[in-house]
């Protein structure tokens, strides 16, 4: 079952953990109009919980980040899940705007470990021409769960007739998960007993730069990644771009209520839709980067080439955007929206593994997400004030951001190909 694709399952379970992690986070925000409702919260409220969610989750990058590092794949997502999965159950027994911040702080330190853990596995589990491919499938488990937790959520809301109910349902999915994980993940590709030979030297010789001939075996501490201007690039192209996929991820239930006066129903009628695009993206990204590679480019002109191409799409379909006129145009763009971020940000997060070998990989990723959810506690600050009257304001900033992020890269990241100790 597993001979030549073992490597494909592995991927395919952490974009399934994915698909839960985004079902998990996503609920507090379907619920919401029946949760404020029930405890007379307000959308400040709101916004409140939601930045001490991502304050957690940007701390929780760089913790799990080292975690990773330090104890594996394997046992790093099983602490993750579990932890995550009871945070989310948890969320049934909150009474008020103390409870729901403690158990959603836990819940963000505990959900950030999906990102990093997965950039690891990447690194070790494929070769340099599949990773924008692999990291396409990753991310796509984040759209395919925007595109399923609307529904799932909405669903099990009607069924079991409140929202306490709806969060242990959900919350139990991780453990659920946890089972095909201890079976089929054993350890890396170099050990791993089901692997066949010929797969095991595809991905650790694939794992050599082609025109450099070089592999990335460089992993030095936090302070020599951090005196490095790529490893900056790295960061500061993550900072610029999460935002806008929060964008959606926190606010697009708030913006269907607030602009349409929907509700939970008719909010799952419509959110799923954005996240069509952002599953297409996640594939076209990949494909075309291995494709590009395969055909003789340079790993640095396919990775700048490809974020470039994501950077104009969204910059051109959030300044639209400020245009729509009913919510169909608008989640409509919205998904033109995020084909173009999940077209870019695959290959950005594949970049610490472009530089770095697997032992650095995932403390780099961690810094990178960190920066990045510190930005969008920003941006959650940002949003109430910007869009009393309306959400365009929001949009105009989600377009600087994608110019910021496109430049990060170009600028601070000179040739993409294996570093070496400076001096060497």
């Amino acid at each position: 079952m597993f001979k030549g694709k073992l490597r494909f399952w592995i991927v395919g379970l952490v974009a399934l953990a994915t698909i839960i992690n985004y079902i998990d986070r996503g609920a507090l925000g379907f619920l919401w109009p029946e949760i404020s409702k029930e405890l007379e919260l307000s959308e400040y409220d709101y916004a409140i919980i939601l930045n001490v969610f991502t304050f957690a989750y940007a701390f929780g990058q760089s913790i799990f980040g080292k975690i990773f590092d330090w104890i594996g794949v394997r046992l790093g997502f099983v602490l993750s899940i579990v932890v995550w999965s009871a945070a989310t159950i948890l969320h049934a027994f909150a009474r008020g705007l103390v409870s729901f911040a403690i158990f959603r702080a836990i819940l963000g330190v505990s959900e950030a470990g999906n990102w990093p853990g997965a950039t690891k596995a990447n690194a070790e589990w494929f070769p340099i021409n599949e990773r924008a491919l692999a990291q396409g499938i990753f991310n796509s488990g984040a759209a395919i769960g925007g595109i399923v937790s609307a529904p799932i959520i909405g669903l099990l809301f009607v069924w079991l007739g409140s929202w306490q109910a709806t969060f242990i349902a959900i919350g139990a999915l991780g453990f659920l998960w946890l089972i095909p994980w201890l079976i089929v993940y054993k350890s890396g590709p170099d050990a791993h007993p089901w692997i066949s030979e010929d797969e095991r030297q595809f991905i650790l010789t694939g794992q050599r730069n082609v025109e450099t001939n070089e592999v990335a075996d460089y992993a030095p501490g936090s302070a020599e990644i951090l005196s490095r201007k790529e490893s900056w690039g790295v960061i500061l192209a993550s900072f610029f771009l999460d935002p806008i996929w929060w964008l959606f991820v926190g606010w697009l239930p708030i913006y269907l209520a607030k602009t349409y006066g929907f509700g939970v129903e008719e909010i799952a009628v419509y959110a799923w839709i954005p996240y069509v695009g952002a599953m297409f993206g996640a594939w076209f990204g990949g494909l075309l980067a291995g494709n590009r590679i395969k055909s003789g480019w340079s790993v640095n002109k396919t990775r700048k080439s490809v974020i470039a191409l994501g950077g104009v799409i969204m910059l051109v379909s959030l300044l639209s955007t400020t245009q729509a006129s009913t919510p169909l145009i608008a989640v409509l763009m919205m998904a033109a929206i995020l084909f173009g971020f999940q077209t870019a940000v695959g290959n950005i997060q594949t970049l610490p593994s472009d530089f770095y070998s697997g032992a650095s990989v995932g403390t780099l990723a961690g810094y990178a997400g960190t920066a990045a959810k510190l930005a969008v506690v920003g941006l959650n600050f940002l949003i109430p004030a910007i869009t009393v009257t309306s959400y365009a304001p929001a949009f105009i900033v989600g377009a600087g951001l994608a110019i910021a992020t496109v430049l990060s890269v170009l600028i601070l990241c000179p040739e993409i190909k294996p570093l070496k100790p400076k001096g060497a």
